[in-house]
């Protein structure tokens, strides 16, 4: 059968330069790298069968599936993972994205800013042996090759049409791409080569031409669907048919927030950023504008995840201590001295902003007298603007990529890591985030984790906003095993229908 679901334009289909959950959800399913994540988030093989860690942790030999191909029929081979990696790695690639998930291998640093032609730390045994060297032991370091980052893709696939090929792409995953046109449709049809068995479905279509979600989903044209507030009272009804069409999702490991580039004025004040987060009740407006479908974030590290810290110090809503922050800060009580402030957010221009940023804007302008305009931009483009760190105040959030602090963070507060959006930068927070990197004990690592959270919420570099709650969700009675998880990972090769 075909399952149908809503879903918008991913901004790549390359997974090296992948660098968010929509392009992502696609990525998983076409292509795939020596390790996946199951739905139980536990790391396992993919095209590696197993592997070897020397015992000072630091080298990595991995042994490929024999039976391993692409979806053209060609067996997939270590030096398609020696291409890959190399490729990812190459500065003409521009992967936003390859230092933060392959740098811990030797010699990537040094190929990623063109002091080497290849990677040191990657050796091909032979055919289906690959070895891999990292710089110290690291216990996530596993983990992150799960991001589509670390994929194979097809050499000649790549190299024959360079501007196309993804289009078009010869992958190793679950599903190959039929068809992909923009706007409009991406259909996914079953790999029967498949290495770990081929998917129940014969394909996935994902429309992109947008729709009335709860109309298509009651209409049949689609099989799940999120559920919006307007529409949870009217299908928990105990009279409506849909309710028992009802499931629940996890919270998703993320965090949603507002980044602040503490490089541009008024935000080179702690003080002033401190006055900003003790100003708003998130209480009040996760309550109020969101009906509790969040719940406000203290810190960075969403509540499930690995080193969560129940006991974080947060701000708390205290508009005279906002106030107080604000007439002690260099910018004083006189809001004439403030500098223009322009919050970015991705959205298309004119499209309405969230009741939860009208209520907070609205906060600061009361209780602080601080004005903050928006600016839109569409999707692909803050993406790349982010990067470049071209923001001045941005609102986004971060989805966990693997089941580690890590992944939070390091990636996103190390001074040197190009994630680090906002330029944050603490020699103390760098100093431990590096001795955490190689803490071999598992609870003294997340210990370490807990000190540097609090000591980057000390320093308000965000205005952190929302963690997920459980999310209601509605999925036909005939689509079984369409695994709701907290992380974007590879899942509908599991899916099948049935019509008891």
């Amino acid at each position: 059968g075909r399952l149908v679901r809503l879903f918008s334009d991913p901004p790549t289909l390359d997974p090296h330069i992948t660098t968010d959950s929509t392009s992502a959800v696609i990525v998983n399913e076409v292509f795939g790298g020596l390790v996946t994540i199951n739905p139980e988030i536990e790391i396992v093989p993919d095209l590696a069968e197993d592997w070897d860690i020397s015992p000072d942790g630091k080298v990595f030999t991995f042994r490929l599936r024999q039976d391993a191909k692409f979806h053209d029929g060609r067996l997939v081979v270590a030096e398609d993972f020696r291409w890959s990696l190399e490729r990812a790695a190459d500065p003409l690639t521009e992967s936003p994205v390859a230092d933060l998930y392959l740098a811990d291998i030797l010699g990537v640093a040094d190929k990623l800013s063109g002091k080497a032609q290849s990677i040191r730390g990657l050796r091909v045994i032979d055919d289906h042996t690959l070895e891999l060297t990292i710089d110290a032991p690291k216990s996530y370091f596993l983990a992150k090759l799960t991001y589509p980052t670390g994929f194979v893709v097809d050499r000649q696939n790549v190299e024959g049409n360079k501007n196309d090929w993804v289009f078009e792409p010869n992958g190793t995953g679950p599903f190959r791409l039929e068809r992909y046109d923009i706007g409009e449709t991406i259909l996914l049809g079953r790999n029967d080569l498949y290495h770990l068995g081929p998917p129940f479905l014969d394909e996935v279509e994902f429309i992109l031409s947008g729709g009335d979600p709860m109309l298509m989903y009651e209409n049949d044209e689609i099989h799940l669907t999120g559920l919006g507030l307007a529409d949870l009272e009217r299908v928990q009804d105990p009279d409506n048919p849909l309710r028992a069409e009802l499931a629940t999702a996890p919270p998703s490991f993320s965090v949603s927030f507002i980044g602040l580039n503490v490089n541009e004025p008024p935000f080179d004040d702690p003080k002033f950023r401190l006055a900003l987060n003790y100003a708003v009740n998130k209480k009040e407006i996760a309550t109020s504008a969101l009906s509790d479908l969040v719940v406000p974030a203290v810190g960075v590290i969403p509540p499930g995840f690995p080193s969560y810290n129940p006991d974080l110090k947060g701000y708390g809503y205290d508009p005279e201590k906002a106030k107080r922050l604000l007439s002690e800060s260099r910018y004083g009580a006189d809001t004439g001295s403030i500098p223009r402030i322009t919050l970015s957010i991705a959205g298309n221009f004119g499209a309405s902003v969230g009741l939860d940023m009208e209520v907070m804007l609205r906060s600061w302008q009361e209780t602080l007298g601080v004005d903050v305009e928006i600016q839109q931009t569409e999707w692909a483009t803050f993406l790349q603007d982010l990067h470049k760190r071209r923001f001045q105040m941005f609102a986004i959030g971060w989805s966990a990529d693997y089941p580690d602090p890590q992944d939070f963070l390091d990636i996103l507060f190390h001074s040197e890591s190009t994630n680090n959006w906002g330029a944050y930068s603490n020699r103390e927070v760098d100093s431990l985030l590096e001795k955490a990197r190689v803490e071999p004990d598992q609870i003294a690592r997340f210990q370490q984790y807990n000190r540097i959270e609090q000591l980057i919420v000390d320093d308000a570099p965000w205005v952190p906003l929302w963690h997920s709650t459980e999310r209601k969700v509605l999925i036909k009675p005939q689509v079984k095993d369409y695994f709701l998880v907290p992380m974007t990972i590879p899942k509908l090769r599991h899916v099948y229908f049935s019509d008891n």
